[in-house]
């Protein structure tokens, strides 16, 4: 949800953030995790009458956002962690800001860096793919990870967390050292007055780093309408 509300935020005011990280950003949530456009459409009946009640029928997402079977266990016990099923009016309200910042990844303008697990069954890494091709944004890299989960930084083995941060640290190195007063890092790959042009980065499974479309019933019987976000 972190990388919707900063994608939202952009939006309200382009000159907000000199850039973003998004890690599995929720701009679409999973077909996998929906539930279907006839439920969604039922549910949105009844939204404002029962807006509390637990009824929204979605896997549990400990069990599909976090790899590492160990964390996932001391995830389930963390009595800090909500671990029930949304509310309903929590759960309509996510599914319309995600339809709602799908629609409008062009307006996307800030350097950005996005990660995204390609077996990540909560939220969609091919909407994160979109929103590389679409965004107006001149800076933008994204890096794809074979096999890894949703929970990129807390729920995949210890190898994997420290290859997302050592790929985020390099992303955010680079950028501070350009701006002005610093020193620009030493590289080969490009001149030191040439801009960072954008890059697909994909890591294989197992490998190692350096250390250091809504359904024709979503949202109404004539087909897809106005999400009205709140947020």
């Amino acid at each position: 949800m972190g990388g919707a509300v900063a994608l939202l935020l952009h939006r309200r005011d382009p000159t907000l953030w000199d850039g973003a990280v998004l890690a599995a950003p929720m701009c679409k949530i999973s077909e996998e995790m929906k539930p279907s456009p006839i439920v969604v459409n039922i549910l949105t009946q009844v939204e404002d009458i029962i807006p509390t009640w637990k009824i929204v029928p979605i896997k549990q997402i400990v069990d599909t956002a976090f790899k590492d079977p160990l964390k996932r266990e001391e995830i389930r016990h963390n009595k800090l962690i909500y671990q029930d099923k949304p509310r309903l009016k929590t759960a309509l309200e996510l599914l319309r800001t995600s339809m709602e910042l799908e629609d409008s990844l062009s307006k996307v303008s800030l350097p950005f860096l996005v990660l995204h697990g390609e077996a990540d069954t909560v939220t969609d890494p091919e909407v994160s793919r979109a929103l590389y091709e679409r965004a107006s944004s001149v800076d933008k890299t994204i890096t794809l990870y074979a096999g890894m989960w949703h929970g990129l930084t807390s729920g995949e083995p210890d190898d994997n967390v420290e290859k997302v941060f050592s790929d985020v640290i390099a992303w955010l190195d680079h950028r501070a050292h350009e701006r002005p007063g610093r020193s620009p890092p030493v590289r080969s790959d490009i001149t030191d007055d040439a801009r960072p042009s954008p890059k697909v980065k994909r890591w294989p499974s197992g490998a190692t780093a350096e250390r250091r479309p809504s359904g024709k019933f979503c949202f109404g019987w004539r087909g897809r309408t106005e999400p009205h976000s709140a947020l």
